[in-house]
């Protein structure tokens, strides 16, 4: 069973070539353990707060030069193991949707969302376009051709790290995290808000 890669990773859903050779979804971690299907009644999905890659591939939200290097030394988004920089970028709700769909998801974890404290501004990618049309789902084919379309949100501007009260949190992230839970179209049932087990928000807080 794959326990370190994700969906756009998967050798059969995600922006092949640029795959890994096994299937880490929802599938595969069935497969790999020998759970039965019928006995799946909740799968969470794992999601940053914004997105990132290793290694090659298109990567339509991605910060180029100082833009992502900034958040990629907030976000300390180094490989664990080989200290590989990873690509980082915008959330990606269309990549996400594409996710929940593969997956089967019921419900979403939010995590490295203190790390977006600090901009004035936060752009999430809604959506697509290629060739003028605009996509109404991810693209099989082409996604580095793809224009993306943004919505820009203000930042919050201070400091939530170890917040574990979804009323807590600063008006502007809770917009933030609302709006990102009704495009994905499920529930956010946890936030994390730092690298401890205890900086979480649990839905029952919302």
């Amino acid at each position: 069973m794959e326990g370190a890669q994700g969906t756009g990773l998967d050798v059969d859903f995600g922006t092949y070539p640029y795959v890994t050779s096994s299937n880490p979804t929802t599938g595969g971690a069935l497969i790999g353990t020998g759970i039965p299907f019928q006995h799946l009644k909740h799968v969470i999905g794992i999601t940053k707060a914004y997105t990132t890659r290793v290694g090659e591939g298109p990567f339509p939200t991605e910060l180029l030069g100082e833009a992502g290097e900034k958040l990629r030394q907030k976000g300390g988004e180094f490989g664990a193991t080989t200290g590989r920089p990873r690509r980082c970028g915008w959330f990606d709700v269309e990549m996400l949707k594409h996710s929940v769909r593969i997956n089967g998801i019921t419900s979403i974890a939010l995590t490295k969302i203190d790390i977006l404290s600090d901009y004035d501004t936060i752009p999430v990618a809604t959506g697509y376009k290629l060739n003028g049309k605009t996509l109404d789902c991810f693209p099989s084919q082409g996604l580095d051709k793809v224009e993306v379309i943004y919505e820009e949100f203000p930042g919050w501007k201070s400091d939530i790290s170890g917040i574990c009260e979804f009323q807590k949190l600063p008006e502007k992230c809770k917009n933030y995290i609302s709006a990102l839970e009704k495009w994905i179209g499920v529930k956010i049932n946890l936030v994390s808000t730092g690298p401890d087990r205890k900086d979480t928000i649990h839905g029952d807080s919302f």
